[in-house]
């Protein structure tokens, strides 16, 4: 063994990360391993296909006479978001489910919540990869969708008479992937197993639409589409887009519903997610 010479202190000559941004070496990372995969890029670039035939439809309106039927109008935007609900649906099962349970699974939590970083940084890391690809899949095509049809029409007329568009697809957009996004990730941080995640979120889709489907089928009333998860983002979606609904119940009733979902959701992650102090 070869002696040591020096015993002495050196002082730290790199470059120091600023505190606060931590979550944001999660969420690269994240993101750099799930576009790494093919099947999700394939998931991704079928998601844009409904933004492809829409966008022919605007160059069609735009361009030949007979198909000035196919013209765009506000329905049509919230046509296109409603019609992104099934690719959020498998986009956030395949990104969203493991994103804590994966952690849990391999005992990484106490790593990743000792000093220095905080426990709401590592959750905001994690939100921030799914509500990124969410937003991919919904308000950019959208947002691109409306630029194309300013390009196509070649003037303003449309946009000027519509000037609640962009800010109700930022809107809706938003509220629609902070509330998949929250639940996700309180039901990733219940369990060690992403499949198992995968099937509690399709549970809360699907079992609550199916509550409110026996109820609507017996009642034919459709105020109580409150119990379903899905028909109140849709409610709330057409109150924002000022568009008739086809649900009676008051789309303040559903907002708060959603609002006191994401509530939940982060009581769960506060309660389920926990740092560990390391002590030098």
């Amino acid at each position: 063994m070869s002696p040591i010479h020096n015993q002495g202190y050196r002082r730290y000559v790199g470059e120091r990360a600023a505190s606060g941004r931590a979550w944001m070496v999660i969420a690269s990372s994240g993101l750099r391993s799930l576009f790494g995969r093919r099947v999700f890029l394939g998931l991704l670039l079928v998601s844009w296909f409904p933004f492809f035939v829409r966008a022919v439809q605007i160059y069609a309106a735009a361009n030949v006479p007979q198909a000035s039927f196919l013209a765009p109008t506000p329905a049509m935007f919230r046509q296109f978001l409603g019609q992104q609900d099934v690719f959020v649906f498998f986009v956030a099962v395949y990104a969203g489910a493991g994103l804590i349970a994966n952690d849990r699974r391999a005992n990484a939590l106490p790593i990743y919540l000792s000093k220095p970083l905080t426990r709401a940084e590592y959750v905001l890391g994690k939100l921030v990869i799914l509500a990124a690809l969410l937003l991919g899949i919904t308000w950019l095509p959208a947002i691109v969708l409306l630029a194309v049809q300013i390009a196509f029409a070649g003037n303003l007329t449309f946009f000027r008479e519509n000037l609640f568009l962009w800010p109700a697809i930022t809107l809706f957009s938003l509220v629609e992937v902070l509330v998949v996004s929250a639940s996700m990730l309180a039901l990733s941080s219940l369990s060690n197993s992403s499949r198992f995640v995968g099937i509690l979120y399709a549970g809360l889709l699907f079992f609550t639409s199916a509550v409110y489907g026996v109820i609507f089928a017996t009642t034919r009333n459709t105020r109580f589409s409150v119990l379903s998860f899905q028909a109140n983002l849709e409610r709330l979606g057409d109150a924002i887009f000022r568009q008739p609904s086809k649900y009676a119940s008051p789309w303040p009733l559903s907002l708060l519903i959603l609002v006191a979902l994401v509530a939940a959701s982060t009581w769960v992650l506060e309660r389920r997610i926990r740092g560990v102090e390391v002590v030098a």
